[in-house]
């Protein structure tokens, strides 16, 4: 076959060749877009790339955040304390001027609103216990609460210091003031000058918050009223009360409330209250109550809950409750006791547990314990004491005693065992007072001790050692009482 002819031959059949192969490829083409459903389309003559992008690079990871700690109310803290030397009820301490918290007892307390750390706190007395005799005091507390409780707030309650000491002089109807050094005890002279009474001035008592003055007048059947001036001590007349028969013996009550005359000359109490702003008597409600022969001393214990009267003609002693709001005396269940013989005097512990009458016609003094629901007496041991005691007096803690005797113009010291009561003379058993001592009263701290001489007109003044309770003369041992007569003796803060 010619070359152009075997030439043409193989061009025919390449082309054929080549529309074939095409032909294939657009049906491989149209199969794989799905047929003739896009008569329209466009369908490509080479098959595309169908290989999926690389995915993007995973973003580097973040350190993980702690999840928050769950929150709460911010840690409170309790202020607290001790209560120490409470008497009665009626204390309110208060936190910040909006917390009160009444106290009813010595021992531990806690406010109820409890403080933030970084929060002050600022404790203070709101109201004194009733039984004024006692002041409340706050040490350790103000301050900042710091992540802890607040354990340390003090409060000490305690007898004020005695100022001011007033002295009767039954033979010249006058009383004597005088300033007390409150380091020393040592009694000097008032600017004041002496005060009138009435006739014959056989006692004299002080309300318990100083404000008062009251003076029982036998020789004319009065009470004589004053006024204590705050800063100065100076009495000023507020009233002369009438009341019964031979007023002998008189005493405040422990919450300022009251008072009680023993009525010698008709063997009766007279009760009277108090005007809290002048000070002058009005007669309760039931006025006198009946109480043995020949009545010559009254006390009261110290919550102001029993009155005991010592009876010298039938040689008892007469005890009572006293009403809380009305200050009346009813007698108690066992409405008497007996004594030695002439009881002249009566005394008690300042907790009120136990009592010492003095019996001046048979030289000793009487122990009794106090039933501390009731108040009833019980018979403790008896022991002597020196010639004629004619007044007793208990130190505020509780732990000595002390005798007038009125003959032997000494003192008789004793032990109390705080357990049972019980009298042990003291290892130098008497000191020398002066002549005719008559009565004795100590200062409300337990430091000093005042003894009126009646025939000497004069105090014989000593300090109380705190171990031993051992009287030793002070530097001024003696101090004129300015009239004749010298009878009582009562002190004032």
């Amino acid at each position: 076959m010619p070359a152009d002819s075997v030439q043409s031959l193989w061009s025919s059949r390449s082309a054929r060749l080549s529309r074939a192969a095409l032909g294939g490829l657009m049906i491989v083409g149209v199969a794989a877009c799905g047929g003739g459903g896009n008569s329209g389309g466009f369908v490509a003559a080479f098959p595309m790339a169908t290989t999926a992008p690389a995915p993007a690079p995973a973003p580097a990871a973040l350190p993980e955040t702690p999840a928050p700690a769950p929150t709460g109310p911010a840690p409170t803290y309790k202020v607290s304390g001790k209560v120490r030397g409470l008497l009665g009820t009626g204390l309110v301490l208060q936190n910040n001027v909006g917390d009160d918290l009444t106290i009813a007892a010595d021992g531990s307390f806690s406010f109820t609103t409890e403080l933030a750390s970084g929060a002050g706190y600022a404790v203070t007395v709101k109201s004194q216990s009733r039984i004024l005799t006692r002041t409340c005091t706050v040490s350790n507390g103000t301050g900042t609460v710091a992540d802890a409780a607040v354990v340390n707030v003090d409060v000490a309650c305690a007898a004020p210091a005695a100022r001011f000491a007033y002295a009767t002089n039954a033979g010249s109807n006058n009383l004597f003031p005088y300033t007390v050094d409150t380091s020393t005890g040592v009694l000097g002279s008032m600017a004041a000058p002496m005060s009138g009474t009435g006739s014959t001035p056989m006692a004299i008592t002080v309300d318990p918050a100083g404000r008062f003055a009251y003076v029982a007048n036998r020789g004319d059947n009065t009470v004589s009223a004053y006024s204590i001036g705050a800063g100065t001590g100076f009495l000023a007349p507020v009233a002369t009360i009438a009341t019964a028969s031979a007023p002998l013996a008189i005493v405040a009550d422990p919450t300022g409330r009251f008072v009680y005359v023993v009525n010698q000359g008709i063997d009766k109490v007279s009760g009277y209250i108090i005007d809290a702003s002048t000070g002058n008597l009005t007669p309760m409600a039931v006025p006198q109550v009946a109480v043995g022969f020949i009545p010559s001393s009254i006390a009261l214990d110290s919550l102001g809950r029993f009155a005991y009267v010592t009876n010298r003609g039938n040689n008892t002693v007469s005890a009572f409750s006293i009403d809380e709001s009305s200050g009346a005396l009813s007698p108690l269940a066992v409405p008497t006791v007996t004594t030695g013989t002439s009881p002249s005097a009566i005394a008690l512990d300042p907790l009120g547990r136990f009592a010492y009458v003095t019996n001046s016609d048979d030289n000793t003094v009487s122990a009794y314990s106090i039933d501390a629901g009731s108040g009833l007496l019980t018979p403790m041991a008896t022991v002597a004491t020196g010639v004629t005691p004619r007044s007793v007096a208990v130190d505020p803690t509780g732990r000595f005693a002390y005798v007038a005797n009125t003959i032997e113009n000494n003192v008789s010291a004793y032990n109390i065992d705080t357990s049972t009561g019980a009298l042990t003379p003291m290892v130098v058993p008497k000191v020398a007072a002066r002549v005719s001592p008559v009565a004795i009263a100590l200062d409300p701290t337990g430091r000093f001790a005042y003894v009126t001489n009646s025939n000497s007109k004069d105090v014989s003044a000593y300090t109380i050692d705190a171990n031993t309770g051992a009287l030793t003369p002070m530097s001024v041992p003696t101090v004129a009482t300015g009239g004749i007569g010298a009878s009582s003796l009562a002190l004032s803060r």
